[in-house]
């Protein structure tokens, strides 16, 4: 690109102070411009650190800015969001997109109406592992059935324990876009869930259908004593087996990967990727029916 895309950081927490703001900063093709948070002190030592201007208000964020990240609740960003797109500002947004399918619908409906440029953050799928696993996956086919397992005691320690908001969506919330985009992405899209289970202590057990008639398990948990993180991904069909776990650390290179598809997009005008905000929705209407069984 010609020119850096400036971007203004909503939010201050643990994930905008390790990846959303050392990313933009350090991205050649982004500039962190703006930040604004609710507690204005906090929004000035982010911004301080990496040269950005603390904002007083949202509207004087988008005032400063050609495009938007997102590190807030899934509550908070849907309304910000819509905002934030109306003003044809492109969007860098977190999972789940929303807190109901309504809301993340409103949301893809802004980003439609603007034609702006829309990414969820969803990690895994930037990364490079990933990607050839799945490249491999796409070139074989002939793939049945497969099971996720993301087992994490992630709410028991300081750095997300004491994000209320993390809590209150559980394993289904935080983890699932996740671990449903990744499934889906490598069986097919995911047509329905056939059960869906969780207990009191948070832990999730998911089935779910694909297009073509492959099925897939999934189970699901944040508050397990379990460290590291156990995350594994697996598929079988005719070519027998294949797995995948996360690469430790990637979390600032698949950041990077994002920035570099949301900038070219911007540059060349595409609008249409993989984890856009349709990715959203889709996936936010798979959490809302896990919700609706596990209710039964």
């Amino acid at each position: 690109m010609d020119t850096q895309v400036r971007v203004g950081l909503v939010g201050a927490g643990s994930w905008a102070r390790r990846v959303h703001a050392p990313g933009i900063a350090a991205h050649p093709a982004t500039v962190l411009s703006a930040v604004w948070t609710r507690r204005p002190e906090v929004a000035s030592a982010l911004a301080d650190e990496h040269g950005a201007k603390a904002c007083g208000s949202y509207t004087e964020l988008l005032e400063q800015v050609d495009a938007v990240a997102f590190a807030v609740p899934p509550s908070v960003q849907s309304e910000l969001a819509c905002t934030a797109a109306e003003a044809g500002k492109h969007l860098i947004l977190e999972k789940p997109l929303a807190t109901g399918v309504e809301q993340a619908q409103r949301v893809a409906q802004a980003v439609s109406d603007a034609g702006v440029v829309a990414l969820l953050m969803l990690t895994l799928r930037y990364a490079h592992r990933t990607r050839d696993w799945l490249r491999e996956l796409t070139e074989k086919g002939g793939w049945t059935g497969g099971s996720a397992r993301w087992l994490s005691g992630a709410l028991l320690g300081n750095k997300y324990g004491n994000a209320a908001w993390r809590h209150r969506i559980g394993a289904l919330g935080d983890i699932g876009p996740h671990v449903f985009d990744l499934m889906d992405a490598a069986l097919g899209e995911i047509t329905s869930v056939v059960a869906a289970r969780r207990d009191d202590d948070g832990l999730w057990h998911v089935m779910v259908e694909h297009a073509g008639g492959a099925t897939s398990t999934a189970s699901l948990a944040s508050r397990l004593p379990i460290m590291p993180t156990a995350i594994e991904f697996a598929v079988y069909g005719e070519h027998g087996l294949r797995t995948l776990s996360r690469e430790p650390n990637a979390e600032a290179a698949s950041f990077a990967a994002l920035l570099d598809d949301f900038t070219a997009m911007i540059d060349s005008g595409a609008r249409e990727h993989p984890c856009d905000v349709h990715r959203g929705v889709h996936l936010q209407r798979i959490l809302a029916e896990c919700q609706k069984l596990a209710a039964h």
